[in-house]
């Protein structure tokens, strides 16, 4: 998993890179077929912003979150993303449950 980790109008601390790491753990725990991960951090006046565009194969997830707080913000864009995640996993596992049978096509005459 690539993880980028951006910040518009932020610098981005150790502590901060560190916490976001720790977060986006939690979403590879749940789904490891992630290749891709690039979050931004942005502060506009007094609103925190974190957003994150996940990219997995054959899909990618974008969420956003707005607080006022930097990391009550990473905290509810971890959250909506595990989600995200466990809900696209449950469509690929209702998927292949129902693909194994093909379609076969029947003639009236």
């Amino acid at each position: 998993m690539n993880l980028t980790i951006t910040g518009h109008h932020l610098e981005i601390t150790p502590a901060i890179r560190g916490y976001v790491e720790e977060k986006m753990a939690r979403v590879t725990r749940h789904f490891d077929q992630v290749i891709d991960v690039a979050v931004i951090l942005a502060v506009e006046k007094l609103k925190h912003k974190a957003e994150v565009n996940l990219h997995l194969r054959g899909k990618d997830i974008y969420v956003e979150s707005i607080d006022a707080d930097m990391y009550a913000a990473i905290d509810a864009l971890a959250d909506k993303l595990d989600r995200q995640v466990l809900k696209h996993k449950e469509k690929i596992g209702e998927h292949r449950e129902s693909g194994g049978m093909k379609r076969q096509s029947v003639e009236l005459d």
